[in-house]
């Protein structure tokens, strides 16, 4: 039989989901067909509206071998499983005369813990297990989130948190759920033979295609046992997430509640002297904890490290004893300990790392406004430690024994893919030697036509942003704006107190709804800004890429700054300096491309279909008169670009009419 052709296939796929082809999307195709056939990499840019999904797809369901796609949101973990991969399936069976299977995979603590429902989730203050369905009021929000939780159990297929409707809160679902360290093992627990996470994870030993997200790519790479089932195909999506998400799970913590936490869990399992000794040592780290300023430490401070050792120490104790408990009645004593050691082994390895002192990592102290109650009683400081660079790692880990797309609508910064290659740990491209994963780019652009959709317009008059205090001139320039777009508008602001500051003084100034991220779930707002074209929606940065509104209700996208990273940010800061120590321009390659990323996610929210029209307008004149703002610039979409305001107040206002003479 001969072997169908990829342009059929994709064809078929594209009929299949509605849409249409595009030469973006099969010259993507293309190269992630060849990327397989060599066991190559290849970072693909494709704009938005390419159809990106079916562009890496298709070709690795016509593979044939295992392929696993990591994405960063759910949103796009359940497009993929939920419509994409269904449809896609059906559509290519006649040519490829199989159906591939697929499946999602994702932490276990996003599934249901049948051992904790049934048997209750061990307690700090309890002797025991504590039943938290009898302990939590059947009034309170706990109590009946609890309850339909109870009742979802005897329905659910999945046990997998996203499929519940609407979702509980993060405390009701920690009765329910636990982390991997927790577990019991499928071959201890009464409900192993039944178990939600298990079977995902057996569902994907049997997949030809395993979804997941980037969370658990990394633990997979950094914990060395495998979580995800052997591949031969890697494709990350939004793949400029990648970076930060390995960070963050490569990144320790302390704090003094945890810490006592883990010491009454481990007292009911080992002697008198041993839990004294943690408890003396979670003591000492309190009241150090208590004084602890915010910044970086670039040497842990001697009492800091005197108290860490003591506490490191008394938990590889606490670990080594705790084969025997004093108290033989404990109701189910494998969870209880179970759930012990998970927390004092964190600890032992977070107070390990810090005093071990490595000079690939980074310590900070932060500290957080205390809240009420008892819960928040102790320190609001938390000590953490995270990775200099993931680079290394991912060189190491992700690129090797396997083929790997790297895809998304923002990889290429300031011109060309290095940038983000080289916080991925490849070298530029075209470079080849020993130990260095040879890969190529390729930029398949955008059906969309941005010189003639949007604008992008810079605020060169305005005065240039401090740290601090309002801007008196930001505010008139955003109201005049808004005004002139008749609402539909985004704004995008480089701080919370930014957002809401704007929110507070434009409601008193405008006519105009605003909604303000927090007031309401991000699904509700979007939902209501997509509804009412006079709406203006404000948030912060963890909005810029959950907002897909195509149409007239988003036609002006502000963004108040350039988005920087904080002076005081120790993560980023310590970044800096270390490229400036090797010889690099710290600033471009860890201020200016953290920047860039975003402000290319951000003006990404304007133009999201053939039929839109709209405005970006960033309110920081530095990006038209600084040395950097033509990196900046550079990195986002090709729309017309000015800096005359009247110009963009009569182009806003021509739009707001045509999309009212259209009754939207």
């Amino acid at each position: 039989m001969t072997k169908p052709s990829l342009p059929d296939l994709l064809h078929a796929a594209v009929t299949a989901v509605g849409g249409t082809e595009r030469p973006g999307q099969v010259a993507m195709a293309e190269a992630v067909a060849e990327a397989i056939d060599e066991n190559a990499h290849r970072l693909i840019q494709a704009g938005t509206g390419t159809g990106k999904s079916l562009g890496y797809l298709v070709p690795a369901l016509a593979h044939g071998e295992r392929v696993v796609v990591a994405t960063a949101t759910l949103a796009l973990q359940r497009q993929l499983v939920e419509r994409d991969l269904p449809r896609t399936v059906e559509a290519l069976h006649p040519q490829l005369r199989r159906r591939p299977q697929f499946a999602m995979l994702k932490g276990r603590s996003n599934y249901l813990c049948l051992h904790r429902l049934h048997e209750g989730a061990p307690q700090d203050e309890e002797e025991g297990l504590f039943d938290q369905f009898e302990a939590a009021a059947p009034s309170s929000k706990l109590g009946q989130d609890l309850l339909r939780l109870r009742d979802w159990a005897d329905e659910t297929e999945t046990g997998d948190r996203d499929d519940l409707t609407p979702g509980v809160s993060d405390r009701a679902w920690s009765q329910v759920s636990v982390s991997s360290r927790e577990c019991l093992g499928a071959t201890k627990c009464a409900y192993g033979a039944e178990c939600f996470a298990e079977a995902a994870r057996e569902r994907a030993k049997l997949a030809d295609v395993v979804v997941t997200n980037h969370a658990l790519l990394a633990i997979d790479a950094i914990e060395g046992a495998p979580v995800l089932p052997q591949h031969e195909v890697l494709i990350v999506d939004e793949a400029h997430e990648l970076v930060s998400r390995v960070t963050g799970v490569a990144t320790g913590e302390l704090t003094p509640g945890q810490v006592n936490r883990a010491v009454k869990r481990a007292a009911k399992l080992v002697d008198e002297k041993t839990a004294d000794s943690l408890q003396n040592a979670a003591e000492s780290f309190e009241r150090i904890m208590e004084l602890a300023l915010p910044g970086r430490l670039e040497t842990v401070p001697e009492d800091l490290g005197y108290a860490l050792l003591a506490l490191r120490d008394a938990a590889r104790e606490v670990i080594s004893r705790m084969g025997a408990t004093r108290d033989k009645s404990m109701a189910d004593e494998d969870a209880v300990r179970k759930q012990a050691l998970a927390s004092v082994e964190n600890i032992h390895a977070v107070a390990e790392r810090i005093t071990l002192g490595s000079e690939y990592d980074v310590v900070w102290y932060e500290r957080h406004e205390p809240r009420g109650g008892a819960a928040y009683r102790h320190s609001g400081a938390t000590l953490r430690v995270a990775p200099l660079s993931v680079s290394g790692l991912l060189r190491e880990k992700l690129f090797e024994d396997r083929s790997v797309v790297l895809t998304s609508a923002t990889l290429k910064l300031g011109g060309d893919f290095n940038g983000v290659a080289a916080s991925l740990g490849l070298s530029p491209e075209g470079v080849e030697g020993e130990d260095v994963p040879v890969w190529k780019g390729l930029d398949v652009g955008s059906p969309f036509d941005y010189p003639k959709q949007g604008i992008l317009y810079v605020a060169k008059h305005l005065a240039t942003p401090g740290r601090e205090g309002t801007r008196g001139d930001m505010m008139d320039e955003l109201a005049e704006l808004i005004e002139a777009a008749g609402g539909r508008t985004l704004g995008l602001f480089s701080s919370m107190r930014g957002a809401k500051a704007a929110a507070e003084e434009l409601r008193t100034r405008l006519d105009h709804p605003i909604l303000l991220q927090g007031e309401e779930t991000l699904g509700e707002l979007i939902k209501n800004f997509a509804a009412d074209p006079r709406t203006c929606l404000f948030g912060t940065l963890s909005l810029w890429q959950g907002v897909d509104v195509p149409g007239p209700s988003c036609q002006l996208v502000i963004m108040d700054r350039i988005p920087f990273p904080r002076p005081d940010d120790p993560l980023m800061s310590a970044r800096q300096k270390s490229v400036e120590e090797h010889g690099g321009n710290g600033f471009m390659a860890v201020a200016a491309t953290h920047a860039a990323l975003l402000m290319a996610q951000g003006a990404g929210r304007l133009v999201r279909a053939s039929g839109d029209r709209g405005v970006v307008a960033v309110l920081d004149p530095r990006l038209a008169t600084a040395r950097y703002g033509g990196f900046l610039k550079s990195s986002l979409p090709d729309f017309w670009y000015t800096t005359d305001r009247n110009q963009v107040r009569r182009s806003l206002a021509a739009i707001d009419t045509a999309a009212q003479a259209e009754g939207k």
